[in-house]
């Protein structure tokens, strides 16, 4: 219990704000528009920039990671988001607003790396798919905090104030985070390499089969997954189910929800089959599989299951969340922080490139209305999106099919 608390859930909440930073712009999105001026694929630019400078930082953030641990690390990060939360609060044109949500981007980069290292650091390496999952619910818990809640609040300090005070809370987090949680155990400390062996172990890293079959379908089916529940999933919602901002909210809390049971599910269930001797490489491919499906429910506008399919999508579209499992039992310990933030790299350029994508397709077919979207443009989205994982997977079943011994 005390290692829980005190090595596991500061870095946690650290999470909890992460992903409210990265979800809360699909419940303003209607005010940014309205106030800033913003269009399909400024909107989805502006959005995107967080997963940029998130991508960005990831190898010096690996590197970081190993060589000072993750107390030190994040404590200083998020004070980073602190600013650009500030910034975006105080911004008033589509670039001051992506300089602040770049700034927090890079801010909490590290949140979940800090988190799965410090796992990896005090928890025997049999339970790391579970405190890992345990550790990425709170992110679904941050992500549900910016569908009902920030519904409520804007109304009542408005968006600006939501960034203000997620800008304290940021603060906050930082010092219990840099206060609370334990110096690395003494044989990490003593394990830490130079930065010519953090270089070497890069390039075990990213010269790894292994890395790559599992990086790449991991990536797209993440992409896919972050585009829609930090922003796409909202105008989806308004414009082609023709929900009203209440319902958006109702049907985003619910996304939120099933990203919530997923992880913990998936989490536990991985725990399970693997004292039972079934990896949780089944488990993330049968969810990529019905993520696909969920997908395709949305394309043909399946508009009378909104509720159902934002649950669905949220929970089988976390089942990416395991592969850092995998990976924290598959590579040594002090790679730990490099081989996590390898992944993240490659998912968060996917992301970035895929949501900003998900804009100019939008945005190429012509407004129905005043800030509604074309529904056409919508499903043509939703369809390039499907056609990129679903060559992502047919790769990787192939390449799995090709190593020796497979996976």
């Amino acid at each position: 219990m005390g290692l829980a608390l005190g090595a596991l859930l500061p870095f946690a909440l650290g999470y909890y704000l992460s992903y409210a930073f990265r979800a809360v712009n699909a419940m303003i999105a209607p005010d940014l528009v309205e106030e800033i001026g913003l269009g399909a694929a400024e909107l989805g630019l502006l959005t995107a920039v967080y997963f940029a400078t998130f991508a960005a930082f990831q190898v010096p953030l690996g590197m970081l990671l190993d060589r000072y641990g993750p107390r030190r690390v994040q404590s200083v990060l998020l004070l980073f988001a602190a600013l650009g939360a500030i910034l975006f609060a105080i911004g008033h044109s589509a670039a001051a607003l992506t300089i602040g949500r770049g700034c927090i981007g890079l801010g909490v980069s590290g949140c979940l790396m800090a988190c799965f290292k410090a796992n990896v650091l005090w928890f025997p390496r049999a339970r790391l798919p579970l405190m890992n999952g345990i550790a990425t619910s709170f992110g679904a818990i941050g992500a549900l905090s910016a569908t009902i809640p920030v519904g409520m609040l804007v109304p009542e300090i408005g968006w600006r104030g939501i960034f203000w005070a997620l800008a304290g809370l940021t603060v906050l987090v930082a010092a219990l985070i840099y206060l609370v949680v334990p110096s690395e155990p003494k044989d990490a400390q003593t394990a830490v390499p130079t930065l010519r062996g953090q270089i070497a172990g890069l390039g075990e890293i990213y010269g790894s089969a292994f890395f790559w079959r599992l990086a790449l379908v991991a990536s797209m089916n993440t992409a896919a997954f972050m585009s829609y529940q930090t922003l796409w999933a909202g105008p989806w919602l308004r414009d082609v189910a023709g929900l009203d901002q209440a319902a958006v909210a109702d049907a985003l809390f619910l996304f939120n929800v099933g990203f919530f049971a997923g992880v913990l599910g998936s989490g536990a269930l991985a725990d399970w089959l693997q004292r039972r001797g079934v990896g949780p490489i089944s488990a993330v491919t049968a969810m990529i599989l019905l993520t696909i499906t969920t997908e395709m429910l949305f394309a043909v506008e399946a508009t009378r299951l909104a509720y159902v399919l934002c649950f669905a999508f949220g929970f089988f579209g976390s089942a990416t969340t395991l592969i850092y499992a995998v990976y924290g039992q598959h590579f040594a310990a002090h790679l730990a922080g490099r081989v996590n933030t390898a992944q993240n790299l490659v998912s968060f350029v996917a992301a970035f490139v895929v949501q900003w994508g998900i804009g100019e397709i939008v945005a190429a077919f012509p407004l129905v209305a005043p800030g509604r979207y074309d529904p056409a443009g919508h499903q043509a989205a939703i369809l390039a999106v499907i056609a990129l994982t679903a060559l992502a997977l047919v790769w990787f079943a192939w390449s799995q099919r090709r190593a020796k011994g497979g996976l």
